[in-house]
């Protein structure tokens, strides 16, 4: 009865510890733009409870990540906040390249602390006087990019490129007008709302700039990955639709 008993211990110990193999490989990793943060978190939570697949996010600029992700980073998954960077690392021959779509889309604004100064942005020189505009560094970082894009088309560029807080991403942007340690910054629509003592002064018009697009793919890790192709699956689907929607974002259709 005891050999038996023993007999019947170690299967089960055998069986718990190849479970838990098992649930350790369908850990996924996903690279994402850090303006993707809240949407992608939550999306990462839905994911979790219908399949009980563990996904864990890095978020950082998108020039940052790619840069990690062709230096063979533990990434499955990319996700950039613009095409520029999602092409770094396909030329790099990192990412599989049939699983690459463009995910998301969003829109360009200025924003200043409540209360503060009034900031328009046909006289954006000049309201910001002697302080700086805060944004993301323009030689990197997408919205930055995208900042100077539209900044240049309407005229601007010149009078404010000496005024400038270069932040590593667009959060800190956004973080840097939260705190008035800025007069004005340029963000994404989707990330103005969670600064709390800023507020939206214009929306930049979308022919001032390239389109903002998110394309998303699998690493080459992740593309031999089945818990990481299940979960940009799910990125594409009805169910994350509604969450990128429910923070600003437009969804890209896929066909």
């Amino acid at each position: 009865m005891r050999h038996h008993f023993k007999i019947l211990f170690l299967c089960l110990f055998l069986w718990a510890l190849q479970a838990t193999a098992s649930h350790a490989s369908e850990r996924v990793m996903i690279f994402a733009a850090a303006s993707t943060t809240d949407a992608v978190n939550q999306a990462i939570a839905a994911f979790k409870e219908q399949t009980g697949i563990i996904a864990v996010a890095s978020f950082a600029g998108s020039g940052a990540l790619a840069k990690q992700v062709v230096a063979d980073a533990p990434a499955d998954i990319f996700l950039s906040a613009n095409t520029r960077w999602m092409d770094f690392a396909e030329q790099n021959a990192a990412i599989d390249t049939k699983s690459r779509r463009n995910l998301l889309a969003n829109r360009l604004v200025l924003i200043a602390p409540k209360g503060g100064n009034s900031i328009a942005l046909n006289t954006l020189a000049a309201d910001l006087g002697d302080n700086r505009l805060s944004l993301g560094d323009p030689d990197h970082v997408p919205a930055g990019i995208y900042a100077k894009q539209a900044l240049e088309n309407l005229g601007l560029w010149e009078s404010v490129k000496n005024k400038l807080a270069r932040m590593s991403n667009v959060r800190s942007a956004l973080t840097l007008v939260d705190r008035s340690e800025a007069a004005a910054g340029i963000v994404y629509a989707t990330d103005a709302p969670i600064a709390k003592h800023t507020e939206i002064v214009a929306v930049f018009p979308p022919e001032s700039h390239a389109p903002i697009l998110y394309p998303v793919a699998l690493t080459l890790k992740g593309a031999k990955k089945p818990a990481a192709q299940k979960f940009l699956h799910f990125l594409t689907g009805e169910q994350a639709r509604a969450i990128f929607e429910r923070y600003g974002f437009s969804p890209v259709e896929q066909h």
